[in-house]
């Protein structure tokens, strides 16, 4: 692939020296005007914005290896180990199956657009950076308080998830105990990200190669069982498939009772590939960001759909979906399908080791929603959308005030002890169940104001080291399915007998408060909404020279290994 084209002349943009600022007014046009970069505490009126790069604390100690397993470990969680058999339940093997191979080719196409924009600006602020700039600064101020408030509630989510699968080895579980296993995790998770980019990225990889290994030992061990490899010798085949059948009926008899099947599964199928856009919020902080972050959006996409689609089918074969077991949901291994249909198998002994790794999937999600989530907090405080105070980073590249604010929002992890406040909790938790494909949706228009840009100002983006041919089709393939989730993510309560408040407001509220997040920036900034000339592709980008890393040669065994399977 060619070369990417340099976005800014190459001045030197280090903190107390001057660098140019580009303005368009009419088409792409050079300003005569130099700033002067200091950092935010040495500027008490600094005005941070999108378009002047005053002060960016963060450094790039993060490896490739690190990025690849970073996004792979915050996408695959507890949800596919212990929450897939719902899937089978409601949609049966095939509609299950066919509702993940949709919602993977939607979040493909995703990665394809969001990819693109964050290796051309690989800076902090992640995907948030990228709508304020190329979109509107009223949406990106809206998205990044709607992810910031997603993130706070999902790290007490996750360790509440770890601390409930500890209960599968401890049958007592007294409230004295549990509360010392969510204080234990709260501090490790946190320690984890307070030692630096560097410890967390190291901590992320060990936790999704087990993960991984996890993954592969249980799609090899159910496809052994499924040919008849297990103690019983039973060759299972797609019996199930045709007995009960492929498509389980939900609500409803017949074709629509099947439709409807599939559709919740589509919800639920959409649900597990959030988040895979959050590798973006990690270019501004590893090495050579755009040849790692563009291998990352290349690869890391057929690795994660492999897993789920490859799982769903092995499920899906090896366990009827009128079997009421795959409806229970105790939190621990005790729920996964797969632990189910080993046990129908005749094999007993895999739940407590598929708990322990499930365990660590548990904690590295907690650890990532808690890195990126900060780092979302450090972007809206360096672009003056919170107070700047949240900017503020030691001299490593910390931000160490964004991220001592969200490990406070750990303590909500504590409301699971009393039944009033884990009803509270999960009700906090669904209001945000709309923001990650509000996102995916906002996003994507941000891809399509970003290559008619390109267009409009003459930029070839065939020089870019990351590009799809088949833009604007994928963009637009990822608008229509959002649209589709959104509009149908609470369907349940217009069904008979289903209404019920409560569920309607917590399924949809998350669209008028998106809106009243934008108009309320607008109508108190203002920001001009620019034309596709005069997007600005120049500030504060840098060249490929500032970002370049070479990297060194492996120093032991272990080390040629990760390069040769994760660079």
């Amino acid at each position: 692939m060619n070369d990417m084209i340099s976005p800014v002349p190459s001045d030197d943009d280090t903190n107390g020296k001057k660098e140019k600022e580009f303005k368009s007014d009419e088409g792409s046009q050079e300003v005569d005007k130099e700033v002067m970069v200091l950092p935010v505490e040495q500027g008490e009126d600094n005005k941070i914005d999108v378009h002047t790069h005053l002060y960016d604390g963060l450094q790039r100690n993060m490896e490739q290896r690190h990025l690849q397993m970073i996004a792979l470990a915050g996408t695959v969680g507890v949800g596919f180990f212990l929450g897939s058999g719902k899937a089978i339940a409601h949609g049966g093997p095939v509609g299950a199956l066919l509702a993940y191979m949709l919602i993977g080719s939607v979040s493909y196409c995703l990665l394809m657009s969001v990819g693109e924009m964050a290796v051309y600006a690989p800076i902090s602020g992640g995907f948030i950076h990228l709508v304020e700039r190329f979109f509107n600064p009223s949406v990106g101020f809206a998205m990044g308080w709607q992810t910031v408030y997603s993130g706070i509630i999902t790290v007490p989510n996750e360790i509440i998830s770890a601390s409930i699968l500890m209960s599968f080895w401890d049958d007592a579980f007294p409230v004295g105990r549990q509360a010392l296993y969510l204080t234990l995790l709260a501090i490790c998770c946190a320690s984890v990200n307070f030692l630096g980019v560097r410890w967390f990225g190291e901590s992320e990889f060990i936790f999704a190669c087990i993960k991984i290994a996890l993954i592969v030992g249980l799609i090899l061990g159910g496809l052994i069982v499924d040919l008849g490899g297990s103690p019983s010798g039973d060759r299972i085949g797609f019996r199930y498939w045709r007995n009960p059948g492929a498509f389980a009926e939900y609500h409803y008899a017949g074709n629509l009772g099947k439709f409807l099947g599939w559709s919740t599964d589509l919800l639920q199928a959409a649900f597990s590939f959030l988040g895979m856009e959050q590798i973006a919020v990690a270019a501004a902080e590893v090495k050579n960001p755009r040849v790692s972050v563009a291998k990352a959006f290349r690869r890391i996409f057929y690795r994660i759909c492999l897993f789920y689609v490859i799982g769903i089918f092995i499920v899906g074969m090896l366990v009827p979906y009128n079997n009421p077991k795959l409806l229970q949901s105790t939190g621990t291994a005790a729920s996964s399908p797969f632990v189910l249909a080993f046990n129908l198998a005749g094999i007993k002994v895999l739940p407590s080791i598929i708990n322990a790794a499930v365990l660590t999937s548990a904690f590295s999600a907690g650890s990532s929603a808690l890195y990126l989530t900060s780092r979302m907090l450090y972007g809206l405080g360096l672009r003056g959308h919170a107070p700047k105070i949240f900017a503020k980073t030691t001299k490593k590249g910390l931000p160490i005030v964004a991220l001592m604010t969200v490990t406070l929002f750990t303590s909500l992890s504590f409301m699971q002890l009393g039944a009033g406040g884990e009803t509270a909790l999960n009700w906090l938790s669904n209001l945000s169940s709309l923001s990650g494909f509000i996102n995916w949706c906002t996003l994507s228009i941000t891809f399509l104001r970003f290559k008619a840009g390109c267009e409009a100002q003459g930029i070839d983006r065939t020089k870019f080291h990351f590009w799809n041919r088949y833009q604007p089709w994928p963009a637009y393939w990822v608008i229509f399915w959002c649209i589709i989730v959104i509009v149908f993510n609470g369907w349940e309560v217009f069904t008979k007998g289903g209404w019920n408040t409560s569920n309607f407001i917590v399924s949809y509220i998350n669209l008028p408060i998106f809106f009243l997040l934008i108009l309320g920036y607008w109508f108190i900034k203002r920001p001009r909404h620019l034309h596709s000339a005069e997007l600005d592709f120049v500030s504060n980008i840098p060249t490929d020279a500032e970002v370049s890393y070479e990297e060194p040669p492996p120093k032991n065994l272990f080390y040629k290994v990760c390069n040769y399977l994760f660079t």
